[in-house]
């Protein structure tokens, strides 16, 4: 399936990337409540990191992805687990049923939808009182490898942006009118990663890969160089998980 973010070439590297902090999954699921063996849709899914998370919890996990090869990974890595299953589908059209989920998620991909249709199709698919999530992984850039980075890519991209995925996203689940408060939580998660895997991961990053264009390859190839002059083999990489979460409106 054709969307506007097209993961075709990235997919293999997403295996690359960080789980989420299990201390902020455990902090927003305590506030929901959910009961045991619920119904959870996690759209986006990628090649099921966060569908993972859900399914290691006792939910039953629709993971819905729309890219081919994202999918297919993602259904190699889940084969085992008899409770999660996958759809071909987007954030706007998940091709689920109506009121049938007790959570519906979005791990790093409520940025690369058109958001008022994604919170629009969520409501459909929740069950009353069903909540929403999203979720990203943010590189600490105080660290000073993660800074060394950023400076790397700007040598390159001097107006290089992370657009959607680090803003708040209070006001437009707010500004929906489907959801009642919002609520946020994070944690903290030390992502360790040989140099070779690090750099792999750095390929699966299509924002950078959007605004790279044809320097992609170079700016991925100066990240190498820089990572390769560290005497460490094994890189530890701050992440922190920063979740929003609402409540659909009765």
């Amino acid at each position: 399936m054709k969307t506007n973010w097209d993961y075709s070439e990235l997919a293999e590297a997403y295996l690359k990337r960080p789980n989420y902090a299990p201390d902020a999954i455990e902090q927003m699921l305590s506030v929901m409540g959910l009961e045991s063996e619920a119904k959870v849709c996690d759209v986006g899914a990628g090649v099921a990191h966060l569908s993972l998370e859900l399914a290691s919890r006792g939910f039953q996990v629709t993971a819905v992805e729309p890219n081919d090869q994202m999918r297919a990974l993602g259904r190699q890595r889940t084969q085992q687990i008899k409770d999660l299953e996958w759809f071909e589908g987007t954030a706007e059209l998940t091709g689920q049923p109506e009121q049938a989920f007790a959570l519906v998620s979005f791990g790093s991909s409520f940025n690369v939808c058109d958001q008022n249709l994604a919170l629009k199709e969520t409501a459909r698919i929740l069950k009353s009182a069903g909540w929403f999530a999203c979720m990203w992984n943010h590189r600490d850039l105080s660290d000073p490898i993660q800074a060394e980075i950023e400076t790397t890519i700007r040598s390159f991209v001097p107006e290089y942006g992370y657009g959607r995925r680090r803003e708040d996203q209070t006001q437009v689940i707010q500004d929906s009118g489907l959801f009642q408060e919002v609520l946020t939580t994070q944690g903290r998660i030390i992502h360790q990663q040989s140099i070779a895997d690090c750099v792999t991961a750095w390929r699966s990053h299509a924002t950078l890969h959007r605004q790279a264009g044809e320097q992609f390859d170079a700016v991925i190839d100066a990240i190498e160089k820089l990572l390769h002059q560290r005497v460490e083999q094994t890189l530890e990489i701050p992440y922190d998980t920063h979740i929003w979460f609402a409540q659909k409106n009765s």
